[in-house]
């Protein structure tokens, strides 16, 4: 099974290119699920959601529809006495409702494959328990059969990815070591990835149909492999992200 959706929802640059201008903030979401059936929350690594917000989530959206919900940054990047105990509690709502779909672990580029880190991950999978878990890693080095084989070990999922082809950035491959699947589109704008004078510009870019029909064959291969596929897009800025997930339903479509 393989499930669409965006890196987030909530955007004012959204209003116009995706919603309505009239539409109330409190409809965003329930309108953005007559679309998708999957989202995956980028606020939850700034901050852990109440009771109340991650409850509201829940109840205005599909009996079906799905979270995937990025790790809060001081258990990623941080990582100074991380409270994986306080996190998983805030999750609570939709791990009780069954709508929770992942965890995604969200790793800097300074984090590298070294006997410390693989302990640290080996305690993320630990403190979480039996909740599905997917790592990102940004830093190429990872890339490796050996860390494949101990993410499988660990029933941890490989984040696949597309970005730009700069030095030390993850390559796009396709593997799946979990019941979990996953991809996230970045975009390519690598002029402005490193150092973007805005946060949003680094996700400023418009998916070409030949630049994504590069993802067919590999999605095909991660929905061949694992029980569900998550895919995500991330370029965000104006909806564009929106534009990469029907762009990519068009193409798989047009190859059954």
């Amino acid at each position: 099974m393989m499930l669409f959706g965006t890196s987030g929802f909530s955007y004012d640059d959204w209003i116009g290119p995706v919603y309505p201008e009239d539409l109330p903030r409190w409809k965003w979401l329930p309108y953005y699920a007559v679309e998708f059936n999957t989202v995956e929350l980028n606020v939850t690594y700034y901050r852990l959601p109440s009771a109340k917000t991650a409850s509201g989530w829940v109840e205005r959206t599909p009996e079906d529809f799905t979270f995937s919900v990025k790790a809060h940054r001081s258990l990623t990047h941080e990582r100074v006495q991380p409270d994986f105990h306080l996190y998983q509690e805030s999750l609570a709502p939709l791990i009780e409702s069954g709508k929770l779909a992942c965890v995604l672990a969200q790793f800097p580029h300074s984090f590298h494959p070294t006997s410390a880190n693989w302990d640290y991950l080996q305690l993320f999978r630990e403190k979480l328990s039996d909740l599905p878990l997917v790592v990102e890693f940004r830093d190429s080095a990872w890339v490796s059969e050996d860390t494949f084989e101990q993410l499988q070990t660990m029933n941890m999922g490989f984040c696949c990815v597309d970005e730009p082809n700069l030095k030390g950035l993850m390559p796009p491959i396709a593997r799946a070591t979990s019941p979990v699947a996953y991809a996230r589109f970045h975009g390519r704008n690598a002029e402005r990835w490193w150092k973007p004078d805005q946060a949003w510009e680094r996700y400023d870019y418009t998916y070409s149909e030949a630049e994504l029909s590069e993802w067919i064959p590999r999605l095909r291969h991660l929905d061949d492999t694992a029980p569900l596929t998550l895919v995500y897009a991330n370029n965000h800025y104006r909806g564009q992200s929106v534009d990469t997930l029907r762009k990519l339903k068009r193409l798989l479509e047009a190859e059954e």
